[in-house]
């Protein structure tokens, strides 16, 4: 298949990349009805491209069939309203099987999460994402790179053997090392996508970024799209006009290691009354002394 097929891909990586959440009901089962909720929100505020199980969504704490079921409400929800990138992942069988469900569902383009395992060498990643890769050579694929000792050079090796393998999500912190691995791989082979969300994004936009993810459109989508608005139009002062808007928000979801990157979103969509603030171990509700200001935060951008 040649890479023009996956023009439609590609272009929805050129975008606002949501991570919607994943709601739990009070007995901690995946909460449908307010799910489909958030996901017609999300696309009633303008969004065309989704990504179920991925972080935001609390892909690690979620069982393999609760993995499915956050499939099949997206894919089901969005209809073609949207574009859906599922995230797949741990060993290699699970992340096929994965890949496979999204293809007969209907789904676009897999996202593949960083392998999580304590050893991983440059040409054992490679293995890992062709075995994926190949397995549905009819999806698009976009490797999720957290690796700051991942070379460009094996991006590009992968994608010689996997033409499928489209797009980046990158998130490393660090914009020089995004800017020499992009062009390492090849620019223009990929769409890149800032994979540190909205207070990164101006930083890999210079370097080559046409789209980004976000976590923090699930409580207010028009942020985002403001940003993405401004970048594309190259304006960078009006890009860090919303970056600023959104700096406190994205600090508290970072602090402590990235600690509450889940637990803050939920909280800001509690204090917006539009799902309950549960999160699963290991990440932890915020403490009451801290939901203020997160409630202050989501009310101030809803004016």
């Amino acid at each position: 298949m040649s890479s023009e097929s996956f023009e439609t891909q590609r272009a929805a990586l050129a975008d606002v990349v949501a991570i919607p959440v994943t709601p739990f009901a009070e007995d901690g089962s995946v909460d449908q009805d307010v799910h489909r909720a958030l996901l017609r929100r999300l696309l009633d505020g303008g969004i065309r491209t989704l990504t179920p199980n991925g972080n935001t969504g609390e892909f690690y704490a979620l069982t393999p069939q609760e993995r499915r079921l956050v499939t099949e409400i997206t894919i089901d929800e969005v209809g073609d309203r949207g574009v859906i990138l599922v995230g797949v992942g741990h060993d290699v069988p699970t992340a096929v099987a994965s890949a496979r469900h999204a293809r007969e569902l209907g789904a676009a383009m897999v996202m593949v999460h960083q392998p999580v395992h304590p050893y991983v060498s440059q040409g054992g990643w490679v293995d890992y994402h062709r075995a994926i890769a190949e397995a549905v050579p009819e999806l698009g694929v976009v490797p999720y790179i957290r690796n700051a000792q991942l070379s460009g050079h094996r991006l590009a090796e992968l994608a010689d053997f996997c033409p499928n393998v489209i797009g980046v999500k990158y998130a490393v912190p660090d914009a020089a090392k995004f800017a020499a691995f992009a062009r390492d791989a090849g620019l223009d082979r990929f769409v890149w996508v800032a994979g540190l969300a909205e207070p990164y994004a101006p930083s890999y936009f210079s370097a080559g970024a046409t789209g980004f993810t976000s976590g923090l459109v699930n409580v207010t989508p028009a942020v985002s799209l403001n940003m993405i608005e401004a970048l594309r139009s190259g304006d960078y002062p009006a890009a860090m006009k919303v970056w600023e808007q959104i700096r406190r928000f994205e600090e508290l979801r970072a602090a402590n290691g990235s600690a509450n990157n889940v637990t803050v979103v939920k909280e800001a969509l509690a204090s917006l009354g539009l799902c309950r603030r549960e999160v699963r171990p290991p990440s932890k509700p915020l403490p009451e002394s801290e939901r203020a200001e997160v409630a202050a935060i989501a009310a101030g951008w809803s004016i």
